[in-house]
């Protein structure tokens, strides 16, 4: 046997070092998570708060331009609203859509961590 615990001694330290790394990367791993939620939350609630608003004004200008020309062109003036609705619906439904496509860049930065560590223990290779 060696001096200073022979190979037991360095084989605890690596695997010590393998856990702490580990460790990091799952830290890493979990405030990625948390900070996805948040802003996934936040997000969800602006869209709607900004859905709502929208809506609401954009319901009150078609009531005041079709209570403004009710005498002379209130067909007019709904049919118009009704297409101008039916139209902001079909942009907002294909930018949902689109949106929907987009890859997340959720974990992009622990599979970054991954990777390098990857590089750095086998040099010659692509992980």
């Amino acid at each position: 046997m060696l001096p200073g615990g022979g190979v037991s001694g360095p084989v605890r330290r690596l695997g010590a070092s393998l856990l702490a790394l580990l460790r990091i990367r799952l830290e890493l791993l979990a405030i990625e998570v948390q900070e996805e939620k948040d802003r996934i939350a936040s997000l969800l609630v602006w869209a709607v708060l900004t859905a709502l608003m929208a809506g609401f004004g954009a319901v009150f200008v078609a009531l005041f331009i079709t209570v403004a020309l009710w005498d002379t062109h209130r067909l007019a003036a709904l049919g118009i609203a009704a297409l101008v609705f039916v139209g902001l619906a079909l942009l907002a439904l294909l930018r949902v859509r689109r949106l929907v496509g987009l890859r997340s860049t959720m974990f992009q930065a622990s599979m970054a961590e991954l990777r390098q560590d990857g590089r750095a223990l086998h040099p010659g290779q692509a992980p």
